[in-house]
C-alpha cells in the first residue's frame, strides 16, 4: 500500500512549509534527476539545480515549481491543490515590498523593460537564490564551547557592522572547524545567505582575489556576461550588492590582510569570519586566537573517535597520546584515525609510538611542525608503495581530484589506483571529499601535501616527477578532448589527442566518460590547475590543447571568467615560443567566445588573427575560424562578406571531413536566405543540414537545423509544424546538456505557441528564457526574447507592455549592432505606438526602421 505523502495543513511559516516538502521528496525515494524526467513526461519544468536550491532555502518556492515537485513525488490533484493553497495563505502573510536592485548587477527580477507582472528564474516573485556555501558541519567538535560562545557574542551583537571576526593559530589547531561551526550557529542570524571560499593561503597557488570576486558574483545573481572584466569594478558591484544584504562571509585559510581586504564586507548588517595561520596584524577587527587542546578536551576528541569503552578501557595510554601529541587537535585525531582504522590495535601500541618521537615533539612542539611530526609516524608506517603513492599525488596542483589522477601519476589502471587511495584513506591522510558522477573525489589535506613533497623530493628523482606529471597531462587532455567530442557542442572539429602521451585503458576510459558532460562538471577546477601547472613548467603545446579541449566545458556551463583567462594565458604562452597551431586554436576559441558575449570587434580580430597563423596548415584549421568569422558578419548584417567566408569554409571543411563545420556553414548560408526573405531556399539548406547530422550522429547540428527550420515555418505562418521543430531541437539540446541551445528554442517555441494562441503558456517560455539569456549574458538572446514578448503584448492587445519590450529590444540591438534585427525590432515599436495611438512616435519608428535597412544595404547586404 503506498503511503500517502505528507499535507501541509499545519504550517506555519515559509521554512516549515519547506522542511515539510523536503519531506515530499525524500518520502518519494527519486533523486533530482528523476523527478525532472518525470516531470518532463507530463510536462511540468523543474530543473535539478533550481529544486535543490529551493529545498534549501527558508523562503518559500514558487507556484509552479510546488506543483510540478508534489506531481512528480505521486501527489494526485487534491494533495496538489492542498499545497497550493497553503502556499498562497503563506504567501499572502509574508508578503513584503521587494528591496530595488542595486545598478550594474542581475536583478533579483525583470527589470522595468519587461513590464507586468515579475517572476525570477525559478518562478518566486520578487526572490533570489539565497546562498548557503558553509562546508557541512564537522561531527568531530569538541573543546571549543567558550570561544564558540564568545564568537556568536561577537557577531550577534545587532549593532551596526560591518563586524569581521579574525580567528587565527597554529596549522591543524581547528580554524576552519571553529570557522564552520560558527557559520551554521548563525544561519537564522544572516538570512541573505553565507559565502565561504578557502583562500589557500598557503598552499603553492593562493586564490586570487579577482577570481574569487567572480565566484561570490555568480553567486550574488550576477549573471555571467555581466561579471565585470576589471578588479576594482568587480570590488564596487560585490560592496553595492553586500551594502543591501544581511550576509556573512568566511574567508579561510588566508595568507595576509592583503589577500582578504577586498573580500570584506561594507553592508552594515554583514559579517565576516577570517581565519588565518598568522596573527593578520595589520588587518582590524575581533579576535578570537586558538589554542592547543587541554587534557579533558584532548580526551573527549580521542574519545568521540575511540568510543567510550575503548578508551576507558585503556585510561592511561589514551592520556597519554593526548599528551604526547601536545594538545594539538590534527595530531590527536591522526593517531587517532589510525587506531579507529584498526580496532584490533591495543592503545598502548600507538602510545609507545608516540613515546619513541617524545624528542622530535619536544622538539618540533609548535604549529606545523607537530603535526607533521604525527603525520612522520603515520608515514613511517605505510607500506612503501603507498609511501610513493602520497609522493605522486603531493605533486598534483589542487587538493581535490579523482582516482584516475592517481593512476597517471603511478602509470598503474584504475582499479589499482583506487585500492591505493583506499589504504591512504584508512590512515586519514586523504580524505574522500564527495562522491561525483564517477565514484568518489578524495582531498590532501595542505598539511599531508606538505609531507608528501618534503619526501618526494628526497626520494624521488626530477627525472620520474616529470614524466609523472607529463603522464597526468597526456591522460587529462585524452580524457577532456574524449568528452568534449562525444558532447560535439563545438564546430572546431580539432582532434588534440595527437599531443596525448598517456592514456587510460578503453575499459577505464568508457567508465568515467558514461556521462561525459558529468564529468566535465566534476573535473572543471581540476582540469584548468592541470594547465596551468604544465604552462607553468612551459610544457606550452599539450596545455594548449587541453585549454582548447576545455572549451567545450566553458561554452556549455558558461564559465566565461575561467575560459578567457585560461585561453588567454596559453594564447600568450604559445606566441611566445612561436606555436602557431596552439595559437591558430586559441584564437579560434577566443574568437566563439568573445562572439557568445557580443564583443564582436574582439571577435573578428580573434577570428582574423587565427586564420592569418593557419596560412600553410592543413584546412582544418581554417575552415573552424573562416566559418567563425563568417558568422561575426552575419550578426552584424554584413551579408555579402558573410556568405562568402561560409561558402569558403564549407568547402575547407568538406576537403577536411569536419562535417561539424561543414554543416554549420551551409546553414549559416541559409539563415542569411532566411532572413532575407529566400524562404525556400533557406528550408532546402536547413533540410540538407538535417539529414547530413543525423547520418552523421552529429547532435548539436541536428538541433541547430530543426531551429532554422522552425524559423522558416514560422516566417510561413505555419505554426504547428514551426512548434514541432522548436520541441525536438530543444529535447536534442536539453540532452546534450547545451542550455544555450535549448534556450534558443525555447525562445522562439513560447513565440510560435502565442501566435497560435496559447498566450499563458508561450508567455510562460518566453519568461523562462529571458531569465537563462541575462544569466549567460548573452545580449542578442535577451534582445530577441524582448521583441517576441512584445510582440505577444500586441496579439494580447497591451501596447504600453509591447512598447516598453519592444523598446528593450531596440535599445540592445543598437548596442550590439545587428542591423537585421534592429529594423525588425522598429517596426515591432512603431505597431505599438499606432496601436497606443501615439502616431508621431510611430512615424520616428518606421523611419528609423528605414534608415537601419538602408545602412543594412550599404554595409553590403
Amino acid at each position: 500500500m503506498t503511503t500517502p505523502l505528507p499535507r501541509p495543513g499545519t504550517v506555519r511559516t515559509a521554512a516549515e512549509f519547506v522542511a515539510l516538502l523536503r519531506s515530499v521528496k525524500t518520502q518519494s525515494g527519486l533523486s533530482y534527476r528523476a523527478l525532472e524526467r518525470k516531470a518532463r513526461r507530463v510536462g511540468d519544468y523543474l530543473p535539478v539545480s533550481t529544486v535543490a536550491s529551493a529545498l534549501s532555502r527558508v523562503s518559500l518556492p514558487s507556484e509552479e515549481m510546488v506543483v510540478a515537485l508534489v506531481r512528480a513525488c505521486g501527489g494526485d490533484l487534491a494533495t496538489v491543490a492542498e499545497w497550493v493553497e497553503a502556499r498562497r495563505a503563506l504567501a499572502l502573510r509574508e508578503r513584503s515590498a521587494p528591496v530595488a536592485d542595486p545598478p550594474g548587477a542581475a536583478p533579483d527580477r525583470p527589470n522595468d523593460t519587461t513590464g507586468g507582472d515579475h517572476e525570477d528564474r525559478n518562478g518566486a516573485k520578487g526572490r533570489q537564490l539565497v546562498p548557503c556555501l558553509l562546508p557541512p558541519d564537522l561531527p568531530l567538535f569538541v573543546g571549543r564551547d567558550g570561544e564558540v560562545t564568545e564568537a556568536c557574542r561577537q557577531l550577534d551583537q545587532g549593532k551596526p557592522g560591518p563586524v569581521t571576526l579574525l580567528v587565527t593559530g597554529p596549522a591543524g589547531v581547528g580554524k576552519t572547524a571553529f570557522a564552520v561551526r560558527t557559520g551554521h550557529l548563525l544561519a537564522s542570524r544572516f538570512p541573505d545567505g553565507q559565502l565561504y571560499v578557502d583562500l589557500r593561503g598557503f598552499g603553492d597557488e593562493p586564490a586570487e582575489p579577482f577570481m574569487v570576486l567572480g565566484a561570490f558574483l555568480r553567486v550574488l545573481g550576477v549573471r555571467g556576461g555581466a561579471v565585470p572584466p576589471e578588479l576594482t569594478s568587480r570590488i564596487h558591484l560585490y560592496r553595492t550588492l553586500l551594502a543591501q544584504r544581511q550576509m556573512l562571509i568566511v574567508l579561510d585559510n588566508a595568507a595576509d590582510a592583503l589577500q582578504v581586504s577586498d573580500l570584506l564586507p561594507n553592508g552594515p548588517r554583514c559579517a565576516a569570519i577570517v581565519t588565518s595561520r598568522t596573527t593578520l596584524a595589520d588587518l582590524g577587527g575581533r579576535r578570537i586566537p586558538l589554542r592547543v587542546l587541554d587534557s579533558a578536551a584532548g580526551l573527549a576528541l580521542l574519545r568521540t573517535m575511540l568510543g567510550p569503552d575503548r578508551t576507558a578501557a585503556e585510561s592511561d595510554s589514551a592520556r597519554s597520546i593526548v599528551e604526547t601529541c601536545g594538545g594539538l587537535p590534527l595530531a590527536v585525531w591522526v593517531a587517532g584515525a589510525r587506531l579507529a582504522a584498526r580496532p584490533h590495535w591495543p592503545l598502548a601500541k600507538v602510545a609507545r609510538a608516540l613515546t619513541d618521537e617524545q624528542r622530535k615533539l619536544d622538539e618540533l612542539a609548535v604549529g606545523h611542525i607537530a603535526v607533521r611530526a604525527s603525520l612522520e609516524l603515520t608515514y613511517q608506517g605505510m607500506a612503501s608503495t603507498t609511501r610513493h603513492a602520497l609522493q605522486m599525488l603531493a605533486l598534483l596542483p589542487g587538493p581535490n581530484f579523482d582516482a584516475w589522477a592517481l593512476a597517471a601519476l603511478l602509470d598503474v589502471g584504475l582499479s589499482h589506483a583506487e585500492k591505493v587511495l583506499d589504504d591512504l584513506v584508512e590512515v586519514h591522510l586523504v580524505e574522500i571529499g564527495s562522491v561525483g558522477a564517477t565514484g568518489f573525489r578524495y582531498q590532501l589535506h595542505d598539511l599531508v601535501g606538505l609531507l608528501g613533497r618534503e619526501r618526494a623530493e628526497q626520494e624521488v628523482s626530477r627525472q620520474d616527477r616529470t614524466a609523472a606529471l607529463t603522464r597526468l597531462l597526456g591522460a587529462s587532455l585524452h580524457l577532456a578532448d574524449l568528452a568534449a567530442d562525444t558532447l560535439s557542442v563545438d564546430f572546431q572539429g580539432i582532434s588534440q589527442t595527437d599531443l596525448a602521451s598517456w592514456r587510460l585503458s578503453p575499459t577505464d576510459t568508457d567508465q568515467l566518460l558514461a556521462d561525459p558532460l558529468t564529468w566535465f562538471n566534476d573535473e572543471r577546477q581540476f582540469l584548468i590547475d592541470v594547465v596551468e601547472q604544465a604552462l607553468d613548467r612551459t610544457q606550452v603545446a599539450p596545455a594548449a590543447g587541453l585549454a582548447t579541449a576545455l572549451t567545450t566545458l566553458f561554452q556549455v556551463g558558461s564559465h566565461f571568467d575561467d575560459w578567457e583567462r585560461l585561453q588567454g594565458r596559453a594564447l600568450k604562452a604559445a606566441l611566445h615560443i612561436g606555436d602557431k597551431r596552439s595559437a591558430t586554436k586559441l584564437h579560434r576559441c577566443l574568437g566563439e567566445l568573445t562572439t557568445i558575449l557580443d564583443r564582436y570587434p574582439e571577435a573578428l580580430e580573434h577570428f582574423e588573427q587565427a586564420l592569418l597563423l593557419a596560412e600553410g596548415q592543413g584546412p582544418a584549421y581554417r575552415a573552424s575560424a573562416t566559418a567563425g568569422l563568417a558568422y561575426v558578419h552575419r550578426l552584424l548584417g554584413q551579408y555579402s562578406s558573410a556568405v562568402c567566408h561560409f561558402g569558403q569554409a564549407a568547402e575547407l571543411a568538406r576537403s577536411a571531413g569536419n562535417v561539424n563545420c561543414l554543416v554549420y556553414a551551409t546553414n549559416g548560408i541559409g539563415v542569411i536566405d532566411l532572413e532575407q526573405g529566400r524562404v525556400e531556399a533557406a528550408m532546402e539548406r536547413f533540410t540538407d543540414c538535417l539529414q547530413v547530422s543525423r547520418l552523421a550522429g552529429y547532435r548539436p547540428g541536428e538541433a541547430q537545423a530543426l531551429r532554422c527550420l522552425g524559423q522558416s515555418h514560422r516566417a510561413l505562418g505555419a505554426y504547428p509544424a514551426a512548434a514541432d521543430c522548436f520541441r525536438q531541437a530543444a529535447s536534442i539540446s536539453e540532452d546534450l546538456g547545451d542550455r544555450l541551445g535549448a534556450t534558443h528554442a525555447t525562445c522562439w517555441l513560447g513565440d510560435v505557441l502565442v501566435r497560435q494562441g496559447e498566450h499563458g503558456e508561450g508567455r510562460r517560455l518566453l519568461a523562462r528564457s529571458l531569465w537563462s539569456y541575462r544569466e549567460f549574458g548573452n545580449l542578442w538572446g535577451e534582445a530577441a526574447t524582448l521583441y517576441a514578448l512584445a510582440e505577444a503584448q500586441l496579439v494580447a492587445g497591451r501596447p504600453v507592455s509591447a512598447r516598453r519590450r519592444a523598446e528593450a529590444a531596440v535599445r540592445l540591438w543598437r548596442q550590439i549592432g545587428s542591423r537585421t534585427w534592429l529594423a525588425v525590432g522598429l517596426d515591432t515599436l512603431a505597431r505599438a505606438h499606432t496601436l497606443a495611438g501615439d502616431l508621431e512616435a510611430a512615424t520616428r519608428a518606421r523611419d528609423a526602421a528605414t534608415a537601419a535597412r538602408t545602412a543594412l544595404d550599404s554595409a553590403g547586404r
